[in-house]
């Protein structure tokens, strides 16, 4: 079958590059790999699966919903929910095996009283806040917060404990060595309060499997890393990494047009001459970001061609020159290889500001995956 506009999701290069982390991480450490925000745009099914057939042994999400389709999907690894649950979304996330974060008492109290009435007992990871000022429990209330989950909440199964790293992919290792340090002495305190020690202590992301080996403790969770990409330019390249995704079209639409055409809305290029413009069906919708207009290029037969004109939500415009061999149904490469040439999505991060998560999280659901 020919597809129009989809994603090429690279499974070889995805479980090379959990092959790699796995590696370096060694035997002795758990892995958790991210698969919220639909695997940053791969597919969190189809990835949930490799995970699961080579071993990873935990998988983690944002949302309830995207925990509940891994269990409908049949994905029987342990799943953790980064971030405390709704009381509505407390009683079938539990049923559904999936482990909950939480981070102060009321929410805990809730969930306490939930599994009571329903009869369930629910694992949950105490979340730590030490720098990145998001979710957690401040380092002096976290020992007394574990302590009543241990002696009042009869329900509840204090398995794991964890912190974020806000700048663990920075050039400069001083704060987030820090922070680790501190992390671990809460940890410390933790375990005095409840008298024993917990299974899993973890605190590092991609940045810190990269360049924090004091990080890794009991469980690493990478997550952008796992698709190819670093996760910031400064980040060192410890682990090589292959690209997760390629993004493909078509050719549409091919016509030759005067010098001083106007092409697209707005009326924002003018050929400079006699000119082929070819057009390809991806626009804005689909996660081609209206900034590329009149600035991005694609990739056809082993050549770069400019994107001329703005950006529309379902289709786009190429300037090809005064002449052209590109046909209708010619493949077109906006993220991937072509001959030589290759366009990355830290390329396409440079130009629109970003950075490569955002990339690969905002191609569209109707983008289809295909998966190689």
């Amino acid at each position: 079958m020919l597809y129009q506009t989809h994603a090429r999701i690279h499974l070889d290069n995805i479980r090379f590059n959990i092959a790699g982390i796995r590696q370096v991480i060694g035997p002795e450490r758990k892995l958790l790999i991210s698969v919220k925000a639909n695997a940053y745009g791969h597919g969190a099914v189809e990835v949930s699966r490799l995970a699961e057939s080579i071993g990873v042994d935990w998988l983690g999400v944002a949302t309830v919903p995207e925990g509940l389709e891994l269990r409908q999907a049949g994905i029987q690894l342990p799943i953790l929910k980064f971030s405390p649950a709704f009381p509505e979304e407390m009683e079938s996330t539990v049923k559904s095996g999936i482990t909950l974060t939480v981070c102060e008492r009321a929410n805990v109290n809730m969930l306490q009283q939930v599994c009571r009435s329903a009869n369930l007992q629910a694992d949950v990871h105490l979340k730590v806040e030490t720098g990145m000022g998001r979710i957690g429990v401040s380092a002096a209330e976290a020992p007394t917060l574990a302590a009543h989950i241990e002696r009042e909440c009869p329900n509840l199964q204090l398995d794991g404990i964890f912190t974020h790293l806000p700048v663990s992919d920075d050039s400069d290792p001083a704060y987030t060595r820090a922070q680790i340090e501190h992390f671990k002495a809460i940890v410390g305190a933790i375990h005095a309060a409840i008298g024993r020690r917990v299974s899993l202590v973890h605190c590092a992301n991609s940045g810190a499997v990269l360049g924090h080996a004091p990080g890794w403790l009991d469980l690493v969770r990478p997550g952008v890393m796992v698709y190819g990409t670093y996760p910031d330019p400064g980040t060192p390249r410890t682990i090589p990494l292959k690209p997760g995704l390629s993004l493909i079209t078509r050719v549409s639409f091919l016509k030759k047009v005067a010098a001083g055409t106007s092409i697209g809305y707005g009326r924002t290029w003018f050929a400079p001459q006699d000119t082929w413009i070819a057009t390809i069906p991806i626009g804005y919708a689909d996660g081609f970001n209206r900034l590329f207009s009149n600035r991005g290029r694609v990739l056809i037969n082993g050549r770069s061609y400019p994107i001329v004109g703005r950006i529309c939500m379902d289709q786009s415009m190429i300037d090809l020159g005064d002449e052209t061999d590109v046909l209708v149904g010619d493949e077109v490469v906006l993220i991937g290889k072509s001959g030589a040439e290759e366009i990355t999505c830290a390329e396409w991060a440079q130009v629109l500001q970003t950075i490569t998560y955002e990339v690969t999280c905002q191609i569209n659901a109707r983008v289809e995956r295909v998966y190689k």
